[in-house]
């Protein structure tokens, strides 16, 4: 995805948007190049006869299809890797994805998830109380990183002394997420280091809780394994690895996200101060109008027609969530910031941000209980918030988000 894949002597708009699309450069903004893409139709040539699709129609046709397999990625985005990234049911498709997810998702119950409510108000809470006392703070290591890196860490059986080993690990494979072709020798090397760190920390913890079973998810999955459930060492160790990745490195960007849009939209920040039932229905409006996770790959496996298009087995898609989210076909008013657009009693389509199908997010529930804390939190006992500077962004495509959100706060 460089610039050598598009003709440069007089690019279109559309080329050029293909390429910002897809830019660190432009991870500030990506919106515009989005509404670009969108007006030049369905689907749109990308790189390696690859197509973008960034309209919301065809791509939730596409990740509620099963016939549109997501375990080719690797070989779409790393197919020159000097590193295998663990295998995860992330990238399976049944029977084995169906194997690995039910086990996980054991974990992620409604029930599980509602026994973290208390520990994530108290931990809100605490760090709220130390940012009103500093009153001038970078709210991304403030609040937007401990919490749901302590509640994964916590979750998984991490000691505590090791959350920020693993916070550090984590940001270099969410890094290496990204296109081989956008990241640098430097970054490659970072990503290849990062996977071999966290397969010895992990395996470590694994040896551990088979000596010293634990109440945790490690032990859980262990005793699966050892129960003959066919969970090999590679599929355990990619397991927790898209748990610790996705469980944490997401929900920073939903929370950094959410905050930056009610500094921005001060008139919707007041909204929810004088109302905190819109503290649910603004979750999604988050996660719609600014998604921490802004593109997906999906291959056909059979022949496939959608849209006037006829996709042969093997055809590969890029399927831009970000864009579809603020597709005004869908979503009327598509850029405009509205924490009620999800209260009850609406029928707003559907955002895309956790996915759709036998892909849909198994941490959905636990991301929307960190958000919602945090948003409860600070429209009881934030009077205003105030930016102190734009934030930069780190230059990740896929799991995007800013690097810093410098920010005062007066309490109520």
């Amino acid at each position: 995805m460089t610039s050598d894949h598009v003709a440069v002597d007089d690019p279109t708009p559309v080329q050029i948007a293909v390429l910002e699309s897809v830019a660190p450069h432009c991870r500030h903004d990506p919106y515009r190049s989005y509404t670009t893409l969108r007006t030049a139709g369905p689907f749109v040539p990308g790189p390696h006869e690859v197509h973008f699709v960034p309209r919301h129609a065809e791509a939730q046709a596409i990740l509620s299809d099963p016939r549109w397999s997501h375990a080719e990625e690797p070989q779409l985005l790393h197919g020159d890797s000097e590193v295998e990234l663990p295998g995860s049911f992330l990238w399976m498709e049944p029977p084995d994805h169906t194997r690995l997810r039910g086990l996980v998702g054991k974990a992620f119950t409604a029930r599980t998830v509602a026994g973290l409510h208390e520990r994530a108000e108290r931990l809100v809470d605490g760090l709220l109380t130390a940012m009103l006392a500093e009153g001038e703070t970078d709210a991304l290591e403030a609040l937007a990183y401990p919490v749901p890196l302590t509640l994964i860490c916590e979750l998984l059986g991490v000691p505590a002394e090791s959350h920020a080993h693993i916070r550090e690990i984590s940001a270099h494979i969410a890094r290496g997420l990204d296109p081989d072709t956008l990241l640098s020798p430097v970054e490659l090397a970072a990503r290849t280091s990062a996977v071999h760190a966290f397969t010895d920390f992990f395996g470590d913890l694994i040896a551990q809780r088979r000596r010293d079973p634990r109440d945790d998810l490690i032990t859980a999955l262990v005793q699966a394994e050892d129960a003959r459930v066919r969970l090999t060492r590679t599929e355990l160790i990619g397991t927790l690895l898209i748990l610790v990745v996705a469980g944490h490195e997401t929900t920073v960007n939903l929370i950094g996200n959410g905050l930056l849009a009610l500094i921005r939209h001060p008139d919707q920040f007041q909204r929810l101060r004088a109302d905190p039932a819109l503290c649910g229905p603004a979750v999604d409006e988050i996660l719609r109008y600014d998604p921490p996770v802004h593109l997906t790959t999906r291959t056909a496996r059979h022949e496939i027609e959608l849209a006037g298009r006829t996709f042969a087995p093997g055809d590969a898609v890029i399927v831009l969530i970000g864009s579809a989210a603020r597709d005004p076909e869908a979503f009327p008013d598509a850029d405009r910031f509205d924490v009620g657009r999800y209260r009850p009693g609406q029928r707003p389509e559907r955002h895309l941000s956790f996915g759709l199908g036998l892909h849909y997010c198994l941490g959905a529930p636990l991301a929307r209980l960190e958000m919602q804390a945090v948003l409860r939190a600070v429209s009881t006992r934030v009077e205003r918030m105030r930016l102190l500077a734009e934030p930069p962004y780190r230059p990740n495509v896929v799991v995007r988000g800013m690097s810093e959100l410098r920010i005062s706060l007066e309490g109520r």
